[in-house]
């Protein structure tokens, strides 16, 4: 072998080391952006526990791909789920809660698990209202939330409070966890220049007041009939036309 051909060897040796450092820095730092990966962010209904699901997930995009909203996208390296597992922002776009849960279908690994069925029992997150922010709790009258929701009178309701602030009685919006999920069309309809709804990770959100305690009066106003929307007989004798008008 001439000395020109033990360098160009060498020099390809060189090369070849080169990639494979630099392949397994790139590596290395996937490794450590998954680990660190620890802001909540929502993901497709039916998702597995966070970190049975970035265990799970192939990163392989398939759900992306059903679903018909464009919702879903793969999380890069800038942004705070781990690279690569598919997620949502809400205010730029929602779950639409499809019925036959196409993302679900169309995945391969089990992160999302085909035997969800009832995409009203999604568990992506629970809305959470900013009460200093939120229209309706300053006294004006909004309720965009509560009528977008399609869990309506079940995740969100309207309670009547009396006039505090403004001259009115004030109808606000109360988020019922157990029923909310997370779906985020609340959010992308709130019309604050920041949403004063959002999705929140239920784990470190929601408390537990613990087995121990026994609320039977919750329990009697549990098992009442859902009240009909509110705004639902306006316009009719006896509805809600006297809102439009001061009181006394």
């Amino acid at each position: 072998m001439t000395t020109h051909s033990r360098r160009d060897v060498l020099r390809k040796g060189v090369q070849i080391g080169a990639v494979g450092v630099g392949a397994g820095l790139l590596w290395g730092l996937f490794l450590q952006k998954t680990g660190r990966a620890q802001g909540f962010v929502p993901r497709p209904p039916g998702a597995l526990p966070p970190n049975e699901f970035e265990t799970a997930c192939s990163k392989c995009g398939l759900c992306v791909e059903a679903c018909p909203y464009d919702t879903l996208k793969l999380a890069g390296f800038k942004d705070i789920a781990a690279p690569g597992t598919p997620f949502f922002e809400p205010r730029e776009i929602p779950c639409y809660m499809c019925r036959d849960i196409p993302c679900v279908k169309a995945c391969p690994s089990g992160a999302l698990p085909h035997t969800f069925e009832d995409i009203t029992k999604a568990k992506m997150g629970v809305a959470a209202i900013d009460h200093n922010s939120c229209l309706s709790w300053q006294g004006l009258r909004c309720e965009i939330c509560y009528r977008d929701c399609p869990e309506q009178n079940k995740a969100i309701i309207i309670e009547n409070h009396p006039r505090l602030l403004s001259k009115h009685a004030m109808f606000v919006p109360v988020v019922m966890p157990d029923s909310c999920t997370g779906c985020g069309l609340c959010v992308h309809s709130c019309p604050t220049d920041r949403p004063s709804i959002n999705i929140v990770d239920p784990e470190r959100f929601l408390g537990k007041i613990g087995d121990h305690y026994r609320l039977g009066w919750k329990e009697k106003l549990d098992a009442r009939a859902v009240p009909e929307a509110p705004m639902k007989d306006a316009g009719k004798p006896g509805g809600l036309d006297f809102l439009n008008s001061e009181l006394p």
